[in-house]
């Protein structure tokens, strides 16, 4: 649960960095690789939560 809220926070700032980057520049590669990035980022997270809600049962 703790590692939810940093990383929504994470997402959020990403998302708006690169927005900014992708608006000003406009090119089809920079674009594909922004999207792929956040694809991953969210993806990591979601391993994350997952992997510790797994892992705190055990103890």
């Amino acid at each position: 649960m703790m590692n939810i809220v940093p990383g929504l926070i994470g997402i959020a700032l990403m998302t708006a960095f690169l927005g900014i980057v992708v608006t000003w520049i406009k090119e089809v590669p920079l674009i594909i690789i922004a999207v792929g990035v956040m694809a991953l980022l969210v993806y990591d997270l979601w391993q994350t939560v997952r992997g510790s809600a797994n892992t705190s049962y055990r103890r």
